[in-house]
C-alpha cells in the first residue's frame, strides 16, 4: 500500500476572487480515489459536527456567452465544530463534472463554500441513548470525522462504535490513521479525555480487497458476527442510536434493518433512535 501524499507548501496569499471563496490549506491523496483537503473558515460560520455545506468550483465557460458558472455539490464537513480550519474527504470521478477538477486542487488555491450548514446526522435528532452506532461506506466516512472529534458524542453515550467498509484495504486508511491520531494526539486526549476516547470501538471492512474482517457491514449484523466481534448486545431501541451515511442502496437496506429491531427514524424537528444523511452518495 503506497503511503499517502500530502502537498502542504501554501503558495503565497491572495485575495479571494472566487464568490464565497476559502483557500485551500493542505491536500492529501490517500488512493487514486480518495483525497482530502483542508481549507479556511470563514469567520461568521457556525455548524453543528455532522452538518454539511455546498463547495465546489468554477465550470468551463460557456462556448456561447463565455460565462462561468459555479459547480457545487454537497459535502459533509469532516473536521468538528470547534475547528479553525474545514476538513473534507472526497472521492475522485475522473469524469464527474466538479471532482475531475477538484482532485487537482493545490495548497493556496480557491474554492467556493456556502456558508450555510444543514443535515440530519446531528446529536440534536437523536434521544438519549446508551450507545450510538456510526455506520459508513467510502467516504461517508467525512461526517463521523468530524462527530468522532466532538465532546458531545462522549458525553451522550457511553460507547461508541464506528463501522467503516470500503472495497480495498487503502480506501480504510483515513478513517484508520484519524482513529489512530485522535487516541495517541495530546491534545486531543485532553480535549475529549483519554476514559472518553477508549468508548471508540473501531469496525472496519472491506468487500473485494483481503482484509482482517471482509463482509458487507449488513450481512454481518445479519449473521450476528459483529455482535460476536465486539462482544456486544444486538441492537435494540431501547439502549441504541445510530447514524447512517454512504451508498443509496446501503442506507436503503440499513434503514430497514434498524427499522425491523424497532428503531424510528429521527429528525432535527423530531428526535428518534436512527438518522440518515440523504444528501450524501458515496
Amino acid at each position: 500500500m503506497t503511503e499517502p501524499q500530502t502537498v502542504t507548501e501554501a503558495k503565497p496569499v491572495k485575495l479571494p476572487t472566487l464568490p464565497d471563496a476559502q483557500i485551500v490549506t493542505d491536500v492529501t491523496h490517500w488512493t487514486d480515489r480518495l483525497f482530502s483537503f483542508r481549507v479556511t473558515r470563514p469567520a461568521s460560520l457556525r455548524f453543528r459536527s455532522g452538518e454539511f455545506v455546498m463547495i465546489g468550483l468554477m465550470g468551463d465557460p460557456d462556448p456561447k456567452t463565455g460565462k462561468q458558472k459555479p459547480l457545487l455539490r454537497a459535502y459533509s464537513i469532516a473536521s468538528p465544530s470547534w475547528g479553525e480550519e474545514l476538513e473534507f474527504y472526497s472521492i475522485k470521478v475522473q469524469d464527474g463534472p466538479l471532482t475531475s477538477k477538484l482532485q487537482h486542487i493545490q495548497p493556496g488555491d480557491e474554492i467556493i463554500l456556502r456558508p450555510k450548514p444543514v443535515g440530519t446526522l446531528v446529536h440534536d435528532a437523536l434521544l438519549p441513548g446508551k450507545r450510538i452506532w456510526f455506520f459508513a461506506t467510502g467516504t461517508g466516512f467525512a461526517p463521523f470525522a468530524s462527530l468522532l472529534r466532538d465532546p458531545q458524542t462522549y458525553e451522550d453515550y457511553d460507547e461508541v462504535i464506528i463501522t467503516h467498509t470500503c472495497r480495498e484495504a487503502g480506501e480504510l486508511e483515513y478513517g484508520r490513521r484519524l482513529i489512530e491520531d485522535l487516541k495517541s494526539d495530546e491534545m486531543m486526549i485532553e480535549l475529549l479525555g483519554a476514559d472518553n476516547l477508549a468508548k471508540i470501538r473501531y469496525y472496519p471492512t472491506t468487500t473485494r480487497e483481503t482484509s482482517a474482517k471482509m463482509g458487507r457491514i449488513t450481512d454481518l449484523i445479519r449473521s450476528g458476527e459483529v455482535y460476536a466481534d465486539l462482544g456486544v448486545e444486538p441492537i435494540h431501541p431501547e439502549s441504541d442510536r445510530a447514524m447512517i451515511c454512504g451508498n443509496l442502496a446501503f442506507n436503503l437496506e440499513l434503514k430497514a434493518m434498524l427499522e425491523e429491531y424497532g428503531l424510528e427514524e429521527g429528525a432535527n424537528s423530531n428526535p428518534r433512535h436512527y438518522v440518515v444523511e440523504k444528501a450524501f452518495l458515496d
